[in-house]
């Protein structure tokens, strides 16, 4: 059993913009999870929803298929109001759902692979928001997290010894936060 939750395995989230260092989270998030503990890695990806007109723009719109929703079209909407899916380019939902697959693939795999490769139990998940440190807060309440692990600088920008997005997670979170460098 460990002291800070009571159990002897514990579930952590890993949270990278691609900048922690694979193997060193790897060696600390197995410590921490225990034998038989869990450990999602996750990321938090700014959609720059202009991209997609931009792209209109420059390459012309699409030509629409036979239906007259975006939901319809990939069968599910990201962006409804009101319950009812917004009309728009057909295929908008698959390109962002695309993106963000891209995205996790991209920073989450190497700490994925270092954690499976010291024998550790990993998955990975991306999600889409703009205030990165609440995202993960949130996230590490939702999947019920014991310790959360960023890295102490990324693309949040330099703030005293922590990145901002690191310092956020630091003041915000209600569990444990084992800061790398």
């Amino acid at each position: 059993m460990d002291g800070i939750s009571g159990r002897a395995n514990m579930h952590l989230l890993v949270a990278t913009d691609g900048s922690i260092d694979p193997d060193k989270a790897a060696n600390f998030a197995r410590i921490l999870a225990g034998p038989e503990g869990l450990i999602t890695v996750s990321t938090v990806v700014r959609v720059p929803r202009t991209l997609l007109s931009d792209l209109r723009t420059r390459f012309g719109e699409m030509s629409p298929p036979h239906v007259d929703l975006d939901a319809e079209y990939v069968g599910a909407s990201m962006g409804a109001r009101d319950g009812v899916p917004p009309r728009s380019w057909p295929g908008d939902d698959a390109i962002v759902a695309q993106y963000l697959g891209d995205k996790r693939i991209e920073r989450c795999r190497p700490t994925v692979e270092a954690i499976r490769s010291t024998g550790g139990t990993a998955e990975s998940m991306v999600r889409e928001g703009d205030d990165v440190a609440a995202d993960i807060v949130a996230l590490a309440a939702e999947i019920e997290a014991d310790v959360i692990v960023v890295g102490s600088h990324g693309g949040g920008g330099f703030q005293g010894l922590l990145g901002s997005t690191g310092a956020k997670v630091v003041r915000r979170a209600t569990c444990p936060v084992l800061v790398i460098r």
